[in-house]
């Protein structure tokens, strides 16, 4: 019999737990056990009901393009659940000299792809369209070195495109700062394109145009029909609950020739293998050798607050179309980004409800954490009333703090990764998921999570994942 430790329950935890209780129910002499420190499992996949809305507290949704997420959630049996993003109103507006302007037709992530639109566009100054013309003629360049996402856009477009695109772009999706964050490891993509074609503009339509047409384009995003808390909750279902450990912190792992004894409470427990799915900071506490200990420790994170609320039906018809909107640095404000949750998902509130959520901190706002729930609150309705023009009072609000939660991949990540690639070779019966190596989205964290069961059942010589 063999036995594994997966330390961290959140989807990651949770992901590997599911394809080790797989290989248990085929008669794989194995058996694990999960230990998370909080008093409930599934980390940032939190859902409440309220009035009638669906209140996401972390993610409200993943990307469609990467399959994991949804593959599991239909091995969990949530096929008739996952739902599309409701494209057909897909608008996103930035905040620009405090007012909307919606992001031109044809802008891909920060790559203008139909000149005429992104011309006509009062989001861009006479010189980024300018900049955006002549990037056309962008020579081909190869680095051997990492740089910031900032220094690369502004590279190919300028200043502005890093202020009002690059920047409240990545803070949406990271919580991290343009001139921060690894292109390698956040936008491989844009590298391979200047090193294969110089030009952005032009590596992208080369692309579209190879891109067969499908006959039904898939929404940009998935979800669940209840809350994303609904896949948590699915796949705990399937497993052990004699397994499952909450409120159990583990103090530390230490290794004793081929086995690990791991220290939660006042019990330890001797286990053939760990897979660690905490955050790299959490990871780092645990007692590892130095050098991994080292390179998990160097991996930054940010904290960040999120808040729903909700209001009538006179404010719902007020709001613009579309998503949502960013809010660049050079605004001034300390709201990051709000989404019309009722357009973006139409089915997380009733048709006489408007549901907004907004979010602050992350690398530009890190104090936001130390102030009260009244001081958030009143610092949202604050902003959104210079913004919208909302000065209704909402309906109910919920706050959610999410401390250290947002790993950053900035410069140097993948040379960070390698160091703690390199470092777990010596342990070959250890194995790292989460957010803070290869993806910080829900598809990412629950393919690490089974990357990492794969490993470890490689290790212990049993059948490998199929």
């Amino acid at each position: 019999m063999k036995r594994i430790a997966i330390i961290g329950g959140g989807i990651s935890g949770l992901a590997a737990a599911f394809a080790l209780e797989k290989h248990r129910r085929t008669g794989v002499d194995l058996e694990y056990a999960l230990y998370e420190s909080s008093p409930r499992l599934g980390g940032v996949l939190l859902t409440e009901s309220i009035d009638g809305c669906v209140v996401e507290a972390g993610p409200d949704s993943f990307l469609t393009e990467k399959p994991w997420a949804a593959d599991l959630c239909r091995e969990v049996g949530l096929a008739d659940q996952l739902i599309g993003s409701n494209d057909r109103d897909r608008k996103t507006y930035i905040l620009v000299n405090g007012h909307l302007v919606s992001m031109p037709d044809g802008l891909m992530f920060m790559v203008p792809t139909k000149m005429l639109p992104a011309i006509w566009s009062p989001l861009f100054s006479t010189r980024t369209k300018l900049r955006m013309m002549q990037e056309w003629f962008h020579p081909k360049r190869k680095s051997a070195t990492d740089e910031s996402v900032a220094s690369f856009v502004e590279r190919h477009y300028g200043p502005e495109m890093v202020d009002r695109l690059a920047d409240p772009l990545l803070s949406g999706v990271y919580g991290g700062q343009a001139d921060k964050l690894s292109l390698r490891a956040v936008l491989p993509r844009f590298a391979d394109m200047e090193a294969t074609h110089g030009s952005l503009g032009r590596a992208m339509i080369s692309t579209l145009q190879k891109t067969p047409k499908p006959d039904a384009p898939k929404p940009l995003f998935t979800s669940l029909k209840n809350g994303m808390q609904q896949m948590a909750d699915a796949i705990i279902s399937h497993l052990l609950p004699a397994a499952l450990h909450i409120n159990t912190p583990v103090q530390a792992i230490q290794q004793q020739g081929a086995s690990w004894l791991v220290s939660a409470g006042y019990a330890s427990d001797q286990f053939d293998a760990v897979i660690l799915a905490t955050s790299a900071p959490a990871a780092a506490r645990l007692g590892l050798p130095a050098q991994l200990t080292s390179a998990l420790a160097a991996i930054e994170y940010t904290s960040s607050v999120t808040i729903a609320l909700a209001y009538d039906r006179q404010v719902r018809q007020s709001l613009p179309p579309g998503f949502g909107f960013l809010v660049p640095r050079s605004e001034g404000k300390r709201l990051l980004a709000a989404t019309f949750v009722h357009n973006k998902f139409p089915h997380r509130a009733p048709p006489d409800r408007a549901l907004i959520r907004c979010f602050l901190g992350g690398a530009h706002h890190p104090a936001i954490l130390d102030q009260t729930d009244e001081e958030i609150l009143s610092l949202a309705k604050q902003e959104l009333r210079q913004i919208l023009n909302l000065t209704a009072d909402p309906l109910f609000t919920r706050i959610y703090r999410w401390n250290d939660a947002m790993a950053q991949y900035n410069v140097g990540h993948i040379e960070r990764i390698l160091a703690i690639e390199e470092a777990c070779r010596d342990l070959p019966n250890l194995a790292l998921a989460g957010n803070a190596y290869h993806g910080i989205g829900v598809p990412d964290c629950v393919r690490s999570g089974a990357e990492a069961a794969n490993r470890i059942l490689q290790a212990l010589d049993l059948p490998p994942l199929k």
